[in-house]
């Protein structure tokens, strides 16, 4: 009965109902469209620089982060990799052997970071194969050097041609190859791009002079949300004192401090923008509450319990606050889908743009995500602001008198 009541009064004024409304879904379409652009952004961005690398979990030599050098490598034994399976959350795992090197192709010289890995290990967790953009994966020979496509632009090399290695191999060794080319690659991140240079673990382990040692073991961990917990378990199993677990967060710290950097900005804005709608729908209730002063003074005056004639002006004010917050999703939705499938492509606002983003690691597209949690948190949020302002008419109503209401109409 009130609430029929309520849904009734709110179409008293259409024009004042239809204005309401549209402010409230304004606010609602910009903030969940804001909101999906960025989260879809920060989404991608992770997924190029820890999926196609870092990977969200990896174990090392307990000193190697401090100072990764070859010498700090670990011992990846069949022990090892028994003890790492057995930890709950750890799909797999690709151990690496990785360090800097110069290198040479047609009069040019480049420096790379070159990974050994094991091609079916490293595709499984980061699948390397996909990136391919030219040649082949590594076949049963596991021949060749896998290069991304911006070092082979770097040292004008393309399939088939020879790529010299040089750098310093374990303790101190000398360390130098020759690697054909039998693939190009090519990684979301533009950093990544233009210094990774892949190695078969075998070839990887002779040309290091580094046999049955890995710098990192990088674990597969189906989502970031579980990486916590899976850490948790790697520590409390493994022996820290010789080995270190080390998540996404502590190895790319400029990553997490920009995210929550843009965050705060973001949140900012979303701050102000509800600010400027609370104190919108506050003046259409001040103007609600004087215009029906004398209905509220007759409705007290004919025995309705002041809780009630309350509750049905809180009724109305969360109705027009809710069927903002749903046009404003039903908007929304649309827009926010089609850039989930057709991503912004910043690269048309030029080459300042891009290299803002390649700073970042990131490709300057800007997708968006559909998330139900996005919309969700839309409709919490205008319920709390319209039941907080709502408290206006509350308090007026509590203190009304009848006969003066009447008479002041």
């Amino acid at each position: 009965m009130l609430l029929t009541l309520a849904w009734r009064n709110i179409w008293r004024n259409k024009r004042r109902t239809f204005i309401t409304i549209a402010s409230v879904a304004f606010a609602v379409f910009f903030a969940v469209f804001m909101q999906s652009i960025q989260k879809g952004a920060w989404d991608h961005m992770l997924d190029n620089v820890v999926n196609f690398y870092y990977g969200y979990a990896q174990v090392q030599q307990s000193d190697y982060w401090e100072e990764q050098s070859l010498d700090r490598a670990l011992p990846y034994t069949a022990d090892l990799q028994a003890e790492l399976e057995a930890v709950p959350g750890v799909g797999g795992m690709a151990p690496r052997l990785e360090s800097f090197a110069l290198a040479a192709g047609e009069g040019q010289t480049h420096g790379v970071l070159v990974i050994g890995a094991s091609p079916e290990a490293e595709n499984e967790l980061t699948q390397l194969k996909d990136r391919l953009v030219d040649g082949a994966y590594w076949d049963n020979n596991n021949n060749g050097a896998l290069i991304a496509d911006g070092v082979a632009e770097r040292l004008e090399v393309a399939i088939g041609d020879t790529v010299v290695l040089l750098s310093q191999g374990y303790r101190g060794v000398n360390a130098a190859g020759k690697y054909a080319v039998t693939g190009l690659l090519h990684f979301g991140s533009p950093e990544l791009n233009k210094r990774m240079v892949y190695l078969p673990l075998a070839q990887a382990e002779q040309f290091f002079g580094a046999e049955g040692l890995a710098t990192s073991v990088a674990l597969d961990i189906e989502s970031k949300e579980e990486v916590p917990a899976v850490l948790a378990a790697l520590e409390s199993t493994i022996d820290t004192t010789e080995l270190a677990v080390k998540g996404w967060e502590e190895m790319i710290p400029d990553l997490v401090e920009a995210k929550e950097l843009d965050a705060a900005g973001n949140n900012l804005v979303l701050i102000i923008l509800y600010l400027i709608i609370t104190f919108g729908i506050f003046g259409t209730i001040l103007m609600m509450t004087r215009e029906r002063s004398y209905e509220f003074g007759v409705l007290i005056g004919i025995g309705m319990h002041r809780w009630q004639l309350s509750l049905i002006v809180w009724m109305e004010i969360v109705l027009l606050g809710l069927l903002g917050a749903i046009v404003g999703m039903l908007i929304s939705f649309p827009l926010v889908y089609y850039f989930a499938v057709n991503p912004i492509d910043l690269s048309v606002m030029g080459e300042e743009a891009v290299q803002t983003y390649e700073k970042f690691g990131m490709e300057p597209i800007l997708p968006a995500v559909v998330e139900p949690g996005i919309f969700i948190t839309q409709a919490i949020l205008v319920f709390f602001i319209t039941s907080l302002v709502a408290l206006y008419p509350w308090l007026k109503i509590r203190r009304l008198q009848p006969i003066s209401a009447m008479r002041e109409a």
